[in-house]
């Protein structure tokens, strides 16, 4: 695929992958978002990647929103078959990626960019970024999943005067509350994503996979999350990776993990 609107560029194992519409202030379209779709899962079968960091263009933000212009006309049939289309193809699916996601929020995350981030595994912040989630203000509330991950980072009462209130906050209240990991110097913000994705390079692949499977089962319902990681941590044993993780911890040595 030929992508329009992103530029994905795979560079030291790490895939990076940037929302390219600043003049939109990266918005979320229905082509962002089929583009987002092919570029995550074709990470998940590129052995050259071992994980992804996600951003937008530009210092003015990650993502301001989705682009309301395509929706403002819909019914209620075609508002449930966006979100659905949303969650299935590219929320979900970078929540529930095996290479694991960082956000770099540069800037303005608002509605379906702060969605956006939310999905990822780590999130960190410039401190000239804005968060919120703006839904209300338009008669609508977050689709893309806001309603139940901000709940899940942040906790129900804060979720729901965020939510409620449409008011941005700080990076800095982000961190406070654990909305982000990380607040760094705008001009940082790459290396500090960087600096986190060298160290999960050096990790065992397969383990981080179960890892992401495990964290997330926990909070699906339809799932036991105790079982899944007694399932995942047995799946671990079968792995070469597993022999090598020993073994050099034994000789007292790097391990060199292939993902196998």
């Amino acid at each position: 695929m030929t992508y329009q609107l992103l530029l994905v560029e795979l560079k030291n194992n790490i895939l990076y992958i940037t929302i390219n519409r600043p003049q939109k202030l990266n918005a979320l379209n229905k082509e962002v978002l089929t583009e987002l779709a092919h570029a995550v899962a074709t990470a998940q079968t590129n052995k050259q990647v071992n994980a992804i960091l996600l951003t937008g263009a530009g210092e003015k933000a990650f993502v301001a929103g989705a682009d309301i212009s395509e929706f403002q006309n819909y019914n209620s049939a075609e508002g449930k078959q966006l979100a659905k289309d949303g969650h299935d193809h590219v929320f979900d699916a970078i929540e529930n990626s095996s290479k694991p996601i960082i956000a770099a929020i540069n800037g303005f995350a608002l509605g379906g960019g702060l969605e956006l981030a939310m999905a990822c595994h780590i999130r960190i912040a410039s401190e000239n970024a804005k968060l919120g989630l703006p839904e209300v203000t338009l008669g609508l509330i977050p689709g893309y999943g806001g309603t139940q991950r901000l709940a899940q980072l942040v906790g129900k009462g804060r979720a729901f005067e965020m939510i409620f209130t449409a008011d941005m906050i700080t990076a800095e209240k982000a961190q406070q509350i654990g909305l982000v990991n990380h607040v760094v110097a705008q001009a940082d913000l790459l290396a500090k994503a960087d600096e986190i994705l060298e160290k999960i390079k050096l990790r065992a692949p397969l383990a981080l996979a179960s890892a992401v499977k495990a964290v997330n089962a926990g909070f699906n319902p339809k799932l036991n999350g105790y079982q899944t990681e007694i399932e995942e941590f047995g799946n671990c044993f079968n792995t070469n990776d597993f022999k090598e993780g020993t073994a050099a911890f034994l000789e007292k040595r790097k391990a060199k993990f292939n993902g196998s």
